[in-house]
């Protein structure tokens, strides 16, 4: 854990040196504006996307990281923490997350269910006679991971 907590200080160190600054809201983002152009960087781990305004300052990014790290550049991002990257042709990001979605239906057993713009059709009403009222009901309800399945959706 140390080794991690080095790390994290000295990158930090080092972006501050070349005139980025730290997220308030989260610590893995850092941002400078150099010549009127935005540089964003964010970190996980020893990991570094970066979005920036003109690929000049994509060069000088990663020349200012290479002359302090033995840097890869594996290129444009097409996957990060599970989120899929796509580009059109005019520049406009896309991120989805389809294979996780996926899994998650897999998981729940609703991969076979059949897709609706909302959960009930509109208009529905929700009574209190619809509550389960024999313990049967309830014990089937019990075995449905609602609160499972709601928190791996957020």
């Amino acid at each position: 854990m140390q080794g991690a907590h080095n790390w994290a200080k000295n990158l930090d160190k080092t972006f501050q040196g070349h005139g980025y600054y730290k997220s308030c809201a989260d610590p893995q983002i850092c941002s400078r504006v150099l010549n009127n152009e935005l540089t964003l960087i964010s970190t996980w781990i020893d990991n570094i996307l970066g979005a920036l305004s003109t690929a000049e300052d994509e060069k000088l990014a990663k020349y200012e990281l290479g002359s302090s790290y033995e840097i890869k550049d594996i290129g444009e991002a097409k996957l990060i923490l599970g989120m899929h990257i796509t580009r059109n042709k005019n520049g406009d990001i896309t991120l989805t997350q389809k294979a996780y979605s996926e899994r998650m239906l897999e998981h729940f057993k609703m991969n076979h269910c059949a897709p609706t713009p909302t959960p009930l059709p509109p208009g529905s009403l929700l009574l209190i006679d619809d509550c389960p009222t024999t313990s049967q009901e309830t014990s089937e309800i019990a075995k449905t991971p609602y609160h499972e399945a709601l928190g791996s959706l957020m």
